[in-house]
């Protein structure tokens, strides 16, 4: 395969935001240095964007749901082969393994529609299947997935009343509860991100997770002037008078916003903000022109014993549809460099799964 390194603003328009000329730009903010390549391999309008990433000596590439160009289903495993050998030829020696972030259907998707998380085989035979019909079986099923790979799709088409209807009643009805109680979701501003990041921080302590550095947030708008046709960032908060008690930051790309990062308050929970802020979310969306919101992760079906259970119940009631991806694969250059790494990251999974990794209050 022959793959051509091209102009990073070249790259096609597309409704995958993190395959943009715009998520490159945070990218590189945060120290991640982007690449561009056409794919003409595949036929035109073919593009891949790469994130390379330092870690000692050494580099990852990083393919952010992408490819977007998807073979047949049983062509996944030597396409990515064959794509890998073409990337590994243009990043470099010092590249020790290429991550992709599938965003193709997943080969399990009707038995996790019907049968929620108990229908995902093990990673071992999950890895047999990718492999099949490749020359090198040099394909491995990362630990983690870097995007949801069960992502909750909203349909924005039709009139608002129209997407009201396609909700649960209690949905529709918290939506409605928070604006007789005051509630009001507003666009926010760069200099709102304190506002924000201090949400944020008291959102990850409730649930668990480690933070990221208000760094991470601030590279979204910073150069926002800079914006390219038919992608950028929504910022929203929802205030009840001077507090404020929701917020979220919104990307979107040609038809499609995607909910990227969500914080709410530990206090007047009672006024269900977080409702309303989707719904102004969405209502801003499709102001944009966009056909579909993302809400991002979800247990794959109705099982309280999935840790995305409790994201399931609430996402779910704004009557979208689940859609089930690939996740994260990874294609190991330097073996042995690839072992570390990849224990390494099996030992910093199972601290954050137990609660040690939570940043300090």
């Amino acid at each position: 395969m022959n793959i051509r390194p091209k102009a990073m603003t070249s790259l096609y328009p597309t409704d995958i935001l993190f395959q943009t000329p715009c998520w490159a730009r945070v990218k590189a903010r945060l120290g991640l240095s982007p690449k561009a390549f056409d794919i003409p391999a595949v036929g035109p309008g073919k593009d891949v964007l790469v994130l390379l990433k330092s870690f000692g000596n050494h580099k990852l590439a990083l393919v952010p749901q992408g490819p977007e160009y998807a073979p047949s289903e049983e062509q996944y495993g030597p396409f990515l082969e064959d794509f890998s050998q073409a990337l590994a030829a243009r990043l470099g020696p010092d590249v020790a393994f290429i991550r992709y972030d599938l965003p193709w259907a997943s080969p399990y998707s009707e038995q996790l529609a019907r049968d929620g998380q108990h229908a995902m085989p093990e990673p071992r035979l999950r890895e047999l299947r990718m492999n099949m019909g490749t020359s090198s079986w040099n394909i491995r099923k990362a630990p983690e997935d870097m995007t949801p790979a069960n992502s909750l799709v909203v349909d924005l088409t039709g009139e608002e009343a129209d997407l009201l209807a396609r909700m649960k009643p209690k949905t529709r009805y918290n939506i409605g509860l928070a604006r007789r109680r005051g509630v009001v979701v507003r666009p926010a501003c760069e200099a709102d991100l304190p506002s924000f990041y201090s949400l944020y921080r008291q959102t990850a302590r409730r649930n668990g997770f480690a933070p990221s550095g208000a760094a991470h947030f601030a590279a979204v708008f910073q150069g926002r002037a800079d914006e390219l046709p038919g992608q950028d960032f929504l910022f929203l908060l929802a205030r009840h008078g001077r507090d404020v008690l929701a917020g979220a930051i919104v990307g979107v790309s040609e038809g499609t916003a995607t909910f990227l990062y969500g914080a709410s308050s530990d206090f007047k929970r009672n006024l269900m903000a977080p409702a309303l802020m989707h719904w102004g979310a969405m209502r801003l969306a499709r102001a944009r022109g966009c056909s579909r919101y993302d809400m991002g992760a979800v247990s794959p079906g109705d099982d309280p014993a999935h840790p995305f259970h409790g994201l399931y119940r609430f996402k779910a009631g704004f009557g979208g549809q689940i859609e089930y991806r690939s996740g994260m694969w990874d294609y190991p250059l330097r073996h042995d460099v690839y072992a570390l790494y990849h224990e390494a990251e099996l030992w910093r999974g199972l601290i954050e799964r137990r609660g040690l990794g939570q940043s300090a209050p």
